[in-house]
């Protein structure tokens, strides 16, 4: 058993809890919309994010009504953002599914992801504290402007590594510190106990999103992902971008090799090839581990307990995953 299926083992009365609010919340009297809401909540994915709140109140406290909330709040939040993606990205299948927008096309993807976003509002709204729905609507921001980071860095060709780090702290790591203050607040923590926690999360978001990026250099057999998806949109990730610099002359070939665009097969294996021999994926992994060593730090000005041994699994799981 894996460090994720422990963790979620433990906390199975409260996600199975929280699963049944965000039903409860999704449900309306329209046909289509329940079809294919409850379709597409059959496969709930890791559920990580909603662990980090659960577990941040357990750190500090225990589990409430409001921790269960907002817990679903930022699930249906975040869950909004994979649908609206897909239809970005023109995603066809996730966790091995046909996504929203492939079986009923982009009209009502974008319209279900909007459902999504207004009933983690109202999630939020149920908690009764204002510093919790705040955090969602400012989440909310920033999850649209690190998307438009991203676009940026595409169209400008920014191939540096804090372009990239400002980005995904933005697009994801922002998702994970909000976990872990809603957490808290929904149990009454004062902002100075649970800051150092809230770093933590910071740089485990940064680490699961260098981690995912790394998997679009390896072919994905089970669900059928090939590699290269993100080169296929312009998006240079972190082993690419340490490839660019530390072969300097190849690396100027290849980045005018990525700017002409309309990258044919060959020219994309041709890139993750490059990115691998010069040591771009090894790079990412040991970046990785630096960063694992300074968050495990913070953690230092907290008692020892269950819950903090969890959260430093949980980044554990996060670096070693194989998907």
């Amino acid at each position: 058993m894996d460090a994720l299926t422990h963790i979620q083992k433990r906390l199975e009365p409260e996600l199975d809890h929280m699963n049944r609010i965000i039903r409860e919340a999704l449900h309306t009297d329209n046909e289509m919309m329940n079809h294919v809401v409850n379709n597409y909540l059959q496969t709930k994915g890791k559920q990580i994010r909603p662990i980090m709140v659960i577990l941040s109140a357990k750190f500090f406290g225990d589990v409430n009504e409001h921790v269960l909330h907002a817990s679903a709040a930022l699930e249906m939040l975040h869950n909004a953002s994979l649908i609206h993606d897909d239809v970005v990205d023109e995603t066809f299948l996730r966790r091995g599914k046909n996504t929203i927008n492939n079986e009923w096309g982009n009209h009502i993807a974008v319209l279900v992801g909007d459902y999504f976003v207004a009933n983690a509002l109202a999630a939020s709204i149920s908690t009764g504290n204002l510093s919790i729905i705040s955090s969602l609507s400012n989440l909310g921001k920033e999850l649209s402007l690190g998307e438009v980071d991203q676009i940026c860095n595409v169209r400008d060709h920014r191939f540096d590594e804090s372009h990239y780090i400002s980005m995904i702290r933005k697009k994801t790591a922002s998702l994970f510190m909000n976990c872990v203050k809603m957490g808290a607040e929904a149990v009454n923590v004062k902002p100075e106990e649970y800051t150092p926690l809230m770093k933590f999360a910071e740089i485990l978001g940064l680490c699961f999103q260098i981690r995912d990026d790394i998997f679009d250099y390896f072919e994905d057999k089970l669900i059928g992902k090939p590699t290269g998806n993100d080169l296929r949109e312009g998006k240079v990730t972190l082993p690419l971008l340490y490839a660019f610099g530390e072969s300097q002359e190849t690396g100027k070939e290849m980045q005018k090799l990525l700017m002409k665009g309309d990258l044919s097969e060959n020219e994309i294996s041709v890139l993750v090839d490059f990115a691998k021999e010069s040591g771009g994926v090894d790079y990412a992994f040991s970046k990785m581990r630096k960063m694992q060593l300074e968050a495990d730090k913070l953690l230092d000005v907290y008692p020892d307990s269950e819950w903090k041994t969890a959260f430093k699994e949980l980044f554990e799981y996060i670096i070693s995953r194989d998907r």
